[in-house]
């Protein structure tokens, strides 16, 4: 497909599933009514809560899951190609899979992805978080071929990776996927950086769907959901962290240009490191 028209849902996701999956239903119905052929949605979609018993005593297997059931009936009703961006996911070890889906427009499974790298921090100001206590994380990247293009999927603080964005660019991603629950505090500051350098780095288009505002559970989450071209440039932004959405018409030729204008890509080299004295 030569162009497309791609939404990001910024929530507020909170600590009920209900409430969660009707807002999420009510927001993609209002993004593909605004011409949307892909509509994503942020990291943490179906259940944002950060107490792990509470989380592990509502979450789901995947086969019982309803915010997957109603995201394959959505986009198959809607002819959309539907990306919840994550959701928790009950596995069998006693842990969960932040997991992300990618729909087609007749509401089959493309892909899914497990988060890889856990947000296992302390922030400056005494926040602190240990994704890993609640989460297994993932071991395989993933890029999807789909009519709209290439797409690589990831999660949030995979954005501190860039060798996971080169990696899926170098295997043809066209376009780089960041549905994220990133903290205020490190959004204000890194944000718009790292989303505009992955972009530059491996000439593709960047899709940040975003939570955003005082959640149920005491965190604050930036917002900002963002759109932004191979050669940097901002498309489409929320301007702040209420929840709204976001489009933008992606021209997919502009992929090929900047790769062609700056082949930073095809002038990648492997290296190796000698650390001396």
């Amino acid at each position: 497909m030569e162009s497309f028209t791609a939404a990001c849902v910024q929530m507020r996701s909170g600590r009920d599933p209900a409430a969660n999956l009707e807002t999420f239903e009510t927001m993609v119905r209002e993004a593909a009514g605004q011409g949307a052929d892909y509509v994503q949605t942020p990291e943490m979609t179906g259940l944002l809560v950060r107490d792990r018993d509470e989380l592990l005593g509502k979450v789901r297997d995947e086969a019982s899951d309803p915010l997957v059931a109603k995201a394959s009936a959505l986009a198959g009703e809607l002819s959309i190609h539907l990306h919840i961006g994550s959701t928790a996911i009950r596995l069998d070890d006693g842990k969960a899979a932040n997991r992300g889906f990618l729909f087609g427009p007749d509401g089959a499974l493309i892909a899914r992805y497990d988060k890889i790298h856990m947000f296992d921090v302390d922030l400056p100001d005494g926040e602190s978080w240990r994704e890993s206590n609640t989460y297994r994380p993932g071991d395989e990247a993933v890029v999807a071929s789909t009519p709209l293009g290439a797409i690589g999927m990831s999660v949030c603080y995979d954005l501190r990776f860039p060798h996971l964005y080169r990696a899926q660019a170098r295997a043809g991603a066209e376009v780089l996927t960041v549905p994220a629950a990133f903290t205020r505090q490190t959004g204000r500051k890194h944000w718009h950086i790292l989303l505009r350098a992955r972009a530059i780095e491996n000439s593709a288009f960047v899709i940040a769907a975003a939570q955003g505002g005082l959640h149920e559970d005491g965190r604050e989450t930036y917002g900002h959901s963002l759109i932004a071209a191979p050669d940097g440039t901002v498309l489409a932004e929320a301007q702040g962290d209420e929840p709204c959405i976001v489009t933008a018409d992606l021209d997919m030729k502009a992929v090929a240009a900047q790769r062609s204008s700056i082949p930073n890509l095809a002038n990648d080299q492997d290296f190796t490191i000698d650390v001396v004295g």
